[in-house]
């Protein structure tokens, strides 16, 4: 049985109550994680199968530390057979849909190894729809016409967005086109892997009762960021046995723009009226300075659970506040700090991070530090293997090592433009399913041809060609440069001329060029002497290897973390810089329109609590916009946080450092050049 006497007491009763509905009200750093795990641990001690237990999170990162933290605490024992005892199901929303899908997708008409779509393919999927139906010399963000599909088809069609008629006429005829493109590649996106597992549910009551059957006792953390379709996949699962348990805190409730429901954490006795509350207050993380503060902005939002942070780690030192002429003032004197703490207090870098509210305020920032040469870490910037251009090239060699490979195929198929359409590809797919063969076999059906117009069974037929063509050379014994056999194909299929054309920026067009010819030349490896279909399948596995290598070597470097307020959940740092607490930023400009000042106060909440030690806030008088100045004033929040919890930071430096504070100083300076 597992050891609770680790937990304090609110922990502890949290982990004891596994049955019925409960809400583990968890403040931010009380300790939720270990609760959950030494609940899960408790269950399993008590005889509940592991097999039974399902733990729901947000984010990849959060399932891992998950399982990792829940298998240490149970025992290390192997099944009577020898097998691996049963383990507890830790995942994502969108993970437990692909297990389910997985295995019951062919009832909705998919085929089982279908593929996820990701933001840039979605994108590339809306960019060629609007290009079929936007009037010549018509701009339309693709963007936001994404932004609009997922809300209308998560359920938003009472919304005020689709009250006009035409608005929703349009949205209705991109979501079926839209539709009509993913499935002809067999794919599905983010939203769908939701909708598609309660469309399964609804149509094949059976699966339901297979995944009730299994999942008797679930647990959903960060319940205040469910949507509407995620609420009603839990209810789903839990309303006959009512074994819930949700984890959440309302005061961080910071993502709205993105279709969260707090009404979900804070309405949860409309669907369980017998549900169980628990708080957890005592904070692990911060001073009580830090607390206090924190304690005092969110008490001003009147929709929430009344709930007090408390901490054992003492007072700590008081908030600064520094009010800077302009953003680039501001980002210079945050650079000098964070270089003062370094060299005075051996505060590495890693240590430090600088909060802001949108993408925009990092640029004087990164410059700031670029120019103190200070390395930094700048949190949500995208991969090279995620972009567009690399995934396309990595498909084409994926299918050139196996042409059965239906993803990469589907993948690019029609990219370049070659005549094979969403109809076309669709009609394949189908016609692959009906046989149970890859859709490469079906094109090579004769009679699957027969079934096409002319001018497809002329396109499916020069695309085996170039396939079969392509790859020949890959099983021949002697040796060739790969980088020249792709830049054969890549200009035999015209991708490159394509990469240019899509893009209406040269500067961009030529950086998504670039990158495929970093990519290109590093083909060959340091095996010259292996066949070339070897060196190529060793080329993409060492890729998947470096690409995870890579984010570690980012993640432990010793590294300033740049961060949005929206991306710091979750995170903690001993010091933190919040920059740009203006009225026009936090609260953000929109907010005042859409009436979403509580989140922007939440946000400003989390923000705070993610210091251990010591936090400093800034704000400026000026900020350059397209190379001009405008005024900014302090954001109203500020006026929030109690007078004697704060210093400013012009009065601290007029204040003498005390002889010991000096002697400090001096010693830690000797000691950095020594």
């Amino acid at each position: 049985m597992v050891d609770l006497d680790v937990l304090n007491r609110e922990q502890r009763a949290a982990a004891e109550q596994i049955r019925g509905p409960v809400l583990i009200l968890a403040g931010a750093g009380t300790g939720k994680t270990k609760t959950v795990t030494h609940r899960i641990a408790y269950m399993i001690g008590r005889g509940v199968a592991p097999g039974n237990i399902l733990a729901v999170t947000f984010t990849n990162k959060a399932a891992r530390e998950m399982f990792d933290r829940v298998n240490q605490l149970l025992p290390r024992r192997r099944s009577e057979n020898g097998e691996k005892p049963d383990r507890p199901t830790l995942c994502t929303f969108h993970s437990l849909c692909v297990r389910i899908l997985r295995q019951h997708i062919e009832k909705l008409g998919y085929k089982r190894n279908f593929v996820i779509y990701d933001e840039s393919e979605q994108l590339s999927a809306v960019k060629k729809i609007l290009s079929h139906i936007s009037a010549k010399g018509e701009k339309t963000d693709p963007k936001a016409i994404l932004s609009l599909l997922s809300r209308y088809k998560n359920g938003g069609t009472q919304a005020a967005a689709f009250a006009d008629e035409s608005v929703r006429a349009m949205a209705e005829h991109i979501r079926k086109r839209y539709e009509s493109a993913l499935r002809a590649c067999n794919a599905v996106d983010f939203d769908d892997l939701i909708l598609l597992t309660l469309r399964l549910f609804k149509e094949h009551p059976d699966a339901l009762e297979a995944c009730r059957a299994k999942y008797r006792y679930v647990m959903v953390d960060e319940y205040q960021d469910t949507n509407a379709a995620q609420f009603e996949l839990i209810h789903s699962l839990t309303v006959e046995h009512r074994n819930l348990c949700v984890v959440g805190d309302d005061d961080q409730s910071i993502y709205g723009w993105r279709g969260a429901e707090v009404a979900n954490l804070l309405e949860l006795e409309k669907h369980f009226p017998e549900v169980k509350v628990i708080k957890l207050e005592q904070n692990y993380r911060s001073t009580n300075t830090i607390l206090a503060a924190a304690n005092a902005v969110i008490k001003n939002n009147p929709r929430r659970r009344p709930k007090q942070l408390w901490s054992s780690k003492g007072q700590g030192n008081k908030i600064r506040l520094a009010a800077f002429v302009d953003d680039e003032e501001e980002a210079r004197v945050v650079v000098e700090e964070i270089e003062a703490d370094r060299l005075m207090y051996r505060v590495p870098w890693r240590e430090q991070a600088i909060l802001f509210r949108t993408n925009q305020q990092s640029r004087s920032l990164e410059t700031a530090l670029r120019k103190s040469s200070v390395r930094y870490h700048l949190v949500g910037g995208q991969s090279f293997f995620d972009r567009r251009e690399i995934r396309d090239f990595l498909a084409y060699l994926k299918l050139f090592i196996n042409p059965h490979d239906d993803v990469s195929l589907l993948r690019i198929a029609n990219v370049p433009a070659r005549g094979l359409s969403d109809v076309t590809m669709e009609r394949l797919l189908a016609a692959s399913q009906e046989r149970s063969c890859s859709v490469f076999s079906a094109m090579r059906h004769t009679d699957v041809q027969a079934q096409f117009l002319p001018k497809a069974r002329e396109a499916i037929a020069a695309f085996i060609v170039f396939v079969e063509e392509t790859r020949a050379p890959l099983g021949a014994e002697e040796s060739f440069s790969l980088p020249a056999w792709a830049e054969r194909f890549l200009a035999e299929t015209g991708y490159i001329d394509e990469l240019r054309h899509s893009e209406k920026n040269p500067d961009t067009a030529e950086n998504r060029v670039r990158n495929l010819k970093e990519l290109v030349v590093t083909l060959d490896g340091k095996e010259p002497e292996l066949r070339p279909a070897e060196r190529l399948q060793n080329f993409l596995e060492a890729l998947t290897l470096d690409a995870d290598r890579k984010d570690e070597k980012e993640t432990a470097a010793d590294a300033v973390t740049l961060i949005t307020m929206h991306s710091c959940k979750g995170l903690e740092y001993p010091r933190v810089h919040i920059v740009g607490l203006e009225d026009g930023l936090l609260p953000h400009s929109r907010s005042k329109v859409e009436g979403t000042m509580d989140e922007e106060r939440r946000l400003f909440y989390v923000a705070i609590t993610r210091a251990k030690e010591a936090l400093t806030i800034s704000h400026c008088g000026g900020r350059k916009k397209y190379g001009q100045l405008l005024p900014c004033h302090p954001s109203p929040f500020l006026k929030e946080l109690p007078a004697e919890l704060i210093e400013d930071v012009d009065e601290v430096g007029k204040q003498p450092v005390s002889v010991e504070a000096g002697k400090n100083m001096f010693a830690a300076l000797r000691a950095a050049l020594e």
